[in-house]
């Protein structure tokens, strides 16, 4: 059975409580070069006092061989408040498929931007793709700064798939050296998947919307970096149990890469069990495409929880959004208003089971839908902790009540969705009233604008929540399953943000993880 040192003990599990505009996909280019073990950065102030560990860790020897000709290089070694650590520096490009083994004592780099190989075009066709699949094994941990990040180009895939025992973790150079705390952010890109499902907003003119001649850019990207085609049921891969930390690196101006981004993904992609712990931009962004995502979680996203855009077409099931105190926008920021509004593929996003903790300071609002998005929230819950920000805007009354017109699914939907929040609704753009959202928000089944939260822990629910009645959200679609209660985490369903978690200041998940400003340490 595999130990793990364990660098912070932070109160009770889940299991234990619960037994008892289009905006566009930014890229930095290339660059992002560092000196290892130069601790010389300036230190936050106050200096984070290290998080001791039982042992320290022992840098690896060296750095394994894979399949990939450049290889991978010896960059020295690293060290933090958990030991000392082989760094092994990721060729710019996988050009054959690789796998990067768990080591212990071993960290893998990238060293600015890092593609999963040469983009295949919009449409799979003989010789156009390379096919090369990048595996990431349990346990690993890969580190970056500045603006380096991740893209997997269309026609090949990643393979990143912890274990609850041992996640996935990307994060930031920081984070290794023990200078972060639980306000660090913005210290690297993050990862991009680019894919092959239809999008809208083309960056061709005359291009039509959702087929093959429609494709957007990854913006910024010195190389081009490509994502769209006609293929919803197309593959970039599969992410589990994976970790993405302190991500978001500004370039310029509003050019911003958040924690995982999603162009055009198609619905084979498979996406569960993956944490966003403080982006300085979203946590997640979908970019048109047809994504499907379980266990979702969101800590610390300083613009909004989760941005869906450009056509997506999304379902997500417990899912938990909570930002840190005083930082944030929204929790849902759903499309952009434009002049591409009536773009086919339609964003239809569906999400059943989320605990949504607006923390965020005095906000507009926390969700926001428009642009004409489809969109269906059901069996869940928002509280907003401010005291001051409207719970729900629904700008637009195509947006509100549109039943007929190319790709419509319907008026926005709300169903068993509970709102704890000293202003439920706003005035919104476009002709809209509070008392039209409101009337809209009635007109589902077992809502309540009045409701009194009974959370623990901030996400486990209480005797109030545990009494909601229960909406059937496979009546949505095949990908749902029917829970016991609303939320995303309840005593039936409690112990799935256990073991491939970390806590922080904002919210404690598990007793037996790490902070997140530690790194785990396990035994081999």
């Amino acid at each position: 059975m595999t130990n793990l040192h364990r660098s912070l003990v932070l109160g009770c599990s889940a299991v234990a409580l619960a037994s008892c505009g289009a905006d566009e996909i930014v890229s930095p280019g290339t660059g992002g070069n560092i000196t290892i073990n130069n601790p010389s950065a300036p230190a936050p102030s106050p200096t984070p006092t290290p998080t001791p560990t039982s042992s320290l860790v022992e840098a690896a020897a060296g750095c394994p061989t894979i399949s990939d000709p450049t290889g991978l290089t010896d960059s020295g070694t690293i060290s933090g408040p958990t030991g000392e650590y082989r760094v092994c520096t990721m060729p710019a490009r996988f050009t054959a498929s690789s796998t990067l083994p768990y080591v212990e004592g071993l960290l893998y780099r990238m060293n600015g931007r890092v593609d999963v190989g040469e983009d295949g075009g919009p449409s799979a066709s003989a010789g156009n793709d390379t096919d090369v699949q990048l595996t990431i094994e349990p346990g690993v941990i890969v580190y970056a700064s500045g603006s380096s990040f991740l893209n997997v180009n269309r026609g090949n895939t990643i393979q990143a798939n912890g274990t609850a025992e041992r996640p996935i973790i990307f994060t930031s150079r920081d984070n290794v050296q023990g200078l972060n705390t639980d306000n660090s952010s913005g210290q690297w890109g993050g990862i991009v998947l680019s894919g092959r499902a239809p999008v809208t907003d083309c960056i061709a003119p005359g291009a039509t919307p959702g087929t093959a001649a429609c494709e957007r850019q990854v913006e910024g990207a010195a190389q081009p970096a490509l994502f769209g085609g006609a293929q919803p049921a197309d593959s970039s891969g599969s992410m589990k149990f994976v970790q993405i930390r302190y991500s978001g690196f500004v370039l310029s101006g509003d050019n911003e890469l958040q924690s995982l981004t999603t162009g055009g993904v198609g619905r084979n992609t498979v996406l569960e069990n993956i944490m966003s712990f403080n982006s300085s931009d979203d946590g997640v962004e979908f970019f048109g495409g047809n994504v499907n995502t379980k266990r979702l979680i969101v800590v610390g996203a300083e613009d909004d929880s989760i941005d869906t855009d450009t056509g997506v077409k999304a379902n997500m099931q417990f899912v938990i959004a909570i930002q840190r105190a005083g930082a944030g926008d929204t929790i849902i920021e759903a499309d952009s208003t434009n002049g591409l509004e009536e773009q086919t593929p339609r964003q239809n996003t569906q999400i059943s089971n989320a605990t949504f903790i607006h923390n965020g300071g005095d906000q507009d609002q926390a969700i926001r839908i428009r642009g004409f998005a489809d969109y269906a929230i059901v069996n869940s819950i928002l509280v907003d902790r401010t005291g001051g920000t409207p719970c729900l805007r629904v700008d637009g009354t195509e947006t509100l009540s549109r039943t007929s017109g190319p790709d419509e699914a319907g008026p926005v939907r709300f169903e068993s969705f509970v709102l704890d929040c000293a202003v439920d609704f706003r005035d919104s753009s476009g002709g809209v009233t509070a008392t039209d959202i409101q009337n809209r928000f009635e007109a589902g089944s077992n809502n309540n604008a009045n409701f009194t939260n009974t959370l623990t822990m901030s996400f486990l629910n209480g005797s109030n929540e545990s009494g909601v009645p229960v909406f059937d959200p496979t009546a949505l679609s095949s990908f749902f399953t029917v829970p016991d209660e609303i939320g995303a985490v309840y005593a039936s369903n409690a112990d799935w943000v256990n073991g491939w978690t970390c806590n922080s200041a904002t919210v404690t998940f598990d007793s037996e993880v790490s902070a997140c400003t530690s790194l785990p340490v396990y035994d081999s």
